[in-house]
């Protein structure tokens, strides 16, 4: 797919006003040394270089002076937009982690249970598979290091596994019905992170495609699944970006490009500095034909909001779910020589049919922002579609069935669906919060694993005949009594244990299988995906 730039002057509507998002929407990184600087005996750049070096060479007590510089710039950004950042080399690396699809380590998932890390997968083909590391290992020492029983921060364990490709490190593990502990010694290597979180026919005819980001391998991944689908007959597909955050314009732009006809505007960028430019598609893509419904959320944002928009405003396809987080920035990256980063906001982007769906924000007050979510729960708009209501100012329309859209606050689906309050209960949301679920389900997998296995040989057989024990919940319900974790009454309770032990479940095919079984259990009662079902 080849991208068309065209620049022009004019917008189709004005900026107007701005919002943001959960991750970033990224353009190319620029480098530090790109920049020319003017620092001259009136420059602002003078004024701060002299402050700094008075402060180091006079102040009473000794400064940290990188500290004293990474202050000065967070609190220049801090007077922006809620989107424009600065990071420090260790904050990039583990932000650009889950966008860059790899990093370098020993290759399993895991969990902590009691100070102790319990392997729930090891990746496979990956180097601790190799070596022979299984699923229910504990891994206690690190080598020769104690990592187990010692109050280290999962944090810490992750920076002792992590390494170099190519460097080894030595393990000790105990494995159940083993009397001794075993060492294994692992070669670090590269360990893909994929952004796709599920593949599967929902039902004869419709593919369900789940991406939880939009990274560097996102669209080779996305196109692997809808091959697989495509083979299996295919002939409508479900993109659910419910909680996806965003990432990699390029990313969302492809994947786009996928489902809209040659120059069909995808989306397009502009800022005070950055001339308009234009993406648009180029025909070629494999999603030409056949109904598409697209799944969102309020925790949607981003680049997921130019995919939504895109399909929306060229009117390719159902949007379906609540409105969208509304972030409407481009960021660009800034490398700076320590290997920090600013993520600098360049430039508004605009849907195909001219909103630009930034939601507002006041420069340097970030807490009514950051509110939005309550705020939304508190006004009624997740619950009741005529809570939310939009200035006859920012209204569009669509570019082939000129509906009526707006911009200023995220993409408004075709067909709402309220969150289901009755499902999502407060006593849930605290057990959610105190990791007592998790917990349960970690213990219950560590002690049944091997019979798990042997009694449900294959997802098909779990997913219809397996029920999570009564003695699972019951071990909840005493866990959230000690924590003082307690439903309002009794009303509430038995409202949530139906959605628990269907996460429970969830959970357990996810430790058994991967994420994609996790989801094939959620959706037989996410609300929003059964609609979509229903509109097909």
């Amino acid at each position: 797919m080849k991208l068309n730039y065209r620049i022009k002057s004019n917008c189709s509507l004005p900026i107007g006003r701005a919002g943001v998002g959960l991750l970033l929407l990224l353009l190319p990184l620029t480098s530090f040394a790109q920049f020319r600087f003017n620092i001259g005996s009136g420059s602002p750049l003078r004024k701060l270089n002299m402050a700094e070096m008075a402060i180091s060479n006079y102040y009473v007590d000794t400064v940290n002076n990188e500290k004293l510089v990474e202050d000065a710039i967070r609190g220049m950004l801090k007077g922006l937009d809620p989107h424009s950042t600065y990071a420090t080399a260790q904050e990039v690396k583990t932000m650009n982690e889950p966008l860059q699809g790899n990093f370098d380590g020993i290759g399993v998932q895991f969990n902590m249970v009691e100070d102790t890390l319990i392997v729930i997968q090891p990746v496979v083909n990956g180097p601790s598979e190799k070596v022979g590391i299984i699923a229910g290992d504990r891994i206690v020492n690190v080598n020769d290091t104690a990592i187990a029983g010692v109050k280290m921060s999962k944090e810490e364990i992750m920076k002792r596994l992590r390494g170099p490709r190519g460097t080894k490190v030595k393990l000790g593990v105990v494995r159940r019905g083993v009397k001794n502990m075993l060492y294994f010694t692992v070669k670090r290597d590269k360990i893909p992170v994929h952004s796709i979180d599920a593949v599967y026919m929902i039902r004869p005819g419709v593919g369900y495609i789940r991406m939880g980001n939009f990274g560097a391998n996102t669209y080779k991944e996305f196109m692997d699944g809808v091959e697989k689908l495509q083979a299996q007959g295919m002939s409508s597909l479900i993109v659910d970006l419910q909680d996806n955050g965003g990432g990699y314009l390029q990313a969302a732009v492809k994947i786009a490009n996928e489902f809209l006809q040659s120059r069909d505007l995808i989306v397009y960028t502009e800022g005070r500095t950055q001339k308009r430019t234009n993406y648009t598609a180029d025909g070629g893509g494999k999603l030409l034909s056949g109904k598409v419904v697209v799944l969102v959320n309020e925790l949607t944002a981003s680049a997921a909001e130019i995919v939504s928009g895109a399909i929306q405003d060229q009117d390719r396809g159902i949007i379906v779910g609540r409105r969208t987080f509304g972030k409407g920035l481009v960021q660009r990256p800034i490398d700076l020589p320590d290997g920090s980063m600013i993520r600098l906001t360049v430039a508004h982007y605009f849907t195909p049919a001219g909103r630009c769906i930034q939601k507002p924000y006041k420069k340097g007050e970030l807490k009514e922002y950051e509110m939005d979510f309550e705020n939304r729960l508190k006004h009624g708009e997740l619950t009741n579609r005529d809570s939310i209501h939009f200035d006859d100012s920012l209204k569009c329309y669509t570019l082939r069935r000129h509906r009526t859209v707006y911009g200023g606050g995220g993409i408004m689906p075709d067909e709402f669906v309220p969150l289901d309050t009755l499902q999502y209960t407060r006593f849930h949301r605290q057990l959610a919060a105190k990791s007592i679920i998790i917990n349960a389900n970690l213990r219950y997998i560590d002690n049944n694993r091997k019979q798990l296995k042997k009694t449900y040989p294959d997802f098909a057989t779990f997913k219809n005949q397996f029920e999570v024990p009564k003695s699972v919940t019951d071990q909840i319900l005493a866990e959230a009594e000690k924590q003082n974790v307690k439903p309002k009454d009794d009303e509430e309770l038995q409202r949530t244990l139906p959605y628990l032990r269907l996460q429970l479940k969830a959970l357990i095919a996810r430790d058994l299988w991967e994420m994609n079984e996790y989801y094939q259990i959620m959706n037989t009662q996410n609300p929003i995906v059964q609609r979509a079902l229903e509109l097909l």
